[in-house]
Parts: C-alpha cells; sequence; structure tokens
C-alpha cells in the first residue's frame, strides 16, 4: 500500500512540474506585448475576442477590464496568461486550442467558433503572431 501511494505521489509530482514547466517556457512578456492585445482587437465582421471571452464560462475565460480601461492591469495580465497557457501546446501552434479553434475549418480550424471564424487562414498576421509566440517555447 505504501508503495503505491509513493508511485502516485511521484506521478503527481511529474504532472505538476509538466504543467508548471508549460507555462514557465511561454515568455509573458511577449504575451502581454505581442499577443493579449490581439485580444482587444477590433477585427473585420467579427466582436473583439474580449466581448464574449470576459463573460465566457468557455476555457478561454479573460479577465473583466476595468471601467475605462483600454487594456489589462499587470495583475489581469498574469491572470490572462495562466488561462491562455492552458490552451497551447508549447512549441506546436497546430496542436494549440487557442489557435485552431478560431481558424476557419478550411485552413485547418474548428467546424463551429461562437465568434466565428476570427482567422480566415494561417497568413493572417495575427494568427501568425500568436503562432510565434507558441512556436518559440521549446
Amino acid at each position: 500500500m505504501k508503495r503505491i501511494k509513493l508511485v502516485l505521489a511521484v506521478i503527481l509530482a511529474v504532472a505538476a512540474g509538466a504543467m508548471i514547466g508549460s507555462a514557465q517556457a511561454l515568455d509573458f512578456a511577449i504575451y502581454r506585448a505581442r499577443v493579449e492585445p490581439i485580444f482587444l482587437k477590433k477585427r473585420p465582421d467579427h466582436a473583439r475576442c474580449v466581448a464574449c471571452h470576459e463573460a465566457s464560462a468557455s476555457n478561454f475565460k479573460l479577465q473583466p477590464l476595468d471601467p475605462g480601461a483600454a487594456t489589462w492591469t499587470e495583475s489581469q495580465s498574469h491572470q490572462n496568461f495562466e488561462t491562455v497557457s492552458h490552451l497551447v501546446v508549447p512549441g506546436d501552434p497546430s496542436k494549440s486550442r487557442l489557435l485552431i479553434h478560431p481558424l476557419a475549418p478550411e485552413a485547418g480550424g474548428d467546424d463551429f467558433h461562437g465568434g466565428g471564424h476570427q482567422f480566415g487562414s494561417k497568413d493572417d498576421p495575427d494568427w501568425k503572431t500568436i503562432a510565434d509566440w507558441v512556436r518559440s517555447a521549446k
């Protein structure tokens, strides 16, 4: 019985370390400067990501903006970063839900995204910005 508990403890420790390592592999400064502003950007024929995702019960729940604020505080950005970190596979944009879910199906994305297909192709400059950030984390 003690051996089983020890094995389970080791497995849990390794899994926790892998999750922490993934978030650490992603660069917060790049996220805050280049990726997070995309969630605030008004895209033609679409709502801003924050319009739906700050009140969402989805896995991509952004922090609410303070009244009158144009961007998030550093503390809010850290919380958003933690949320977003769980939606990417560091180093692999093609397996990252953050990039695949809002991508048009004909470009390799999901069939349905409640906010429409924010990215018509992988050539979209904002899609590329997020993909570069994900790719740089190894």
